[in-house]
């Protein structure tokens, strides 16, 4: 056999692979990255599912503000928080009172599905002395009375107004977003509160 080869073949096979050392650093480096990125990618979930359930009630009050203008009916969009869902509802004339509203089944995206981790509360914004100028309130409809909040929905006009109200969203973790819906222009405006 010939020496020359033999060698060559050793220095060749020396350099194919990393030492015990070097990958035992590497191992250690991922650890410590792992444990300083891990909890805080857990934050960064728990924002994101906030903010997406917020998008997904100010898609669906955009919806219910669009239907009832063009439809020229009234339409609510209705928070069932026991079954985690959001249903845009309309009022038909006729039938017994309360039960004028049902389902808007033909319209798509009249129906979707809440994340049933966060907490989701409706309730009117402070009592503020009437400004005047564009943005001032209109007077409540006597004739057309307004939702109950406990009833978590919020009304949406043929006028292009809707009920003055604020929907706070919560996560287990206590943070929270507001979505503000102008009574005027039925435009949702949506703002961090700060952690419960």
């Amino acid at each position: 056999m010939n020496p020359g080869v033999h060698v060559r073949r050793r220095e060749h096979g020396s350099c194919a692979g990393f030492t015990l050392l070097e990958m035992m650093v590497v191992i250690i480096l991922i650890g410590i990255l792992s444990a300083a990125i891990i909890p805080e990618m857990k934050g960064t979930f728990q924002d994101a599912l906030l903010r997406s359930t917020s998008r997904k009630i100010a898609g669906a009050c955009n919806l219910a503000y669009s239907l009832s203008v063009s439809r020229n009916q009234i339409h609510r969009v209705r928070l069932d928080e026991k079954n985690g869902r959001y249903i845009i509802e309309r009022k038909v004339n006729g039938g017994p009172p309360g039960a004028e509203l049902f389902r808007d089944a033909d319209t798509p995206g009249s129906q979707g599905e809440l994340d049933a981790r966060i907490m989701i509360m409706l309730h009117a914004p402070e009592e503020a002395p009437p400004e005047q100028g564009d943005d001032a309130a209109p007077p409540p409809r006597p004739e057309e009375p307004r939702t109950p909040n406990a009833e978590k929905a919020i009304v949406f006009y043929p006028d292009g107004t809707s009920d003055n109200c604020e929907i706070v969203l919560q996560d287990k973790s206590g943070f929270r977003l507001a979505l503000r819906l102008n009574p005027v222009t039925s435009r949702i405006h949506i703002a961090d509160k700060e952690r419960e």
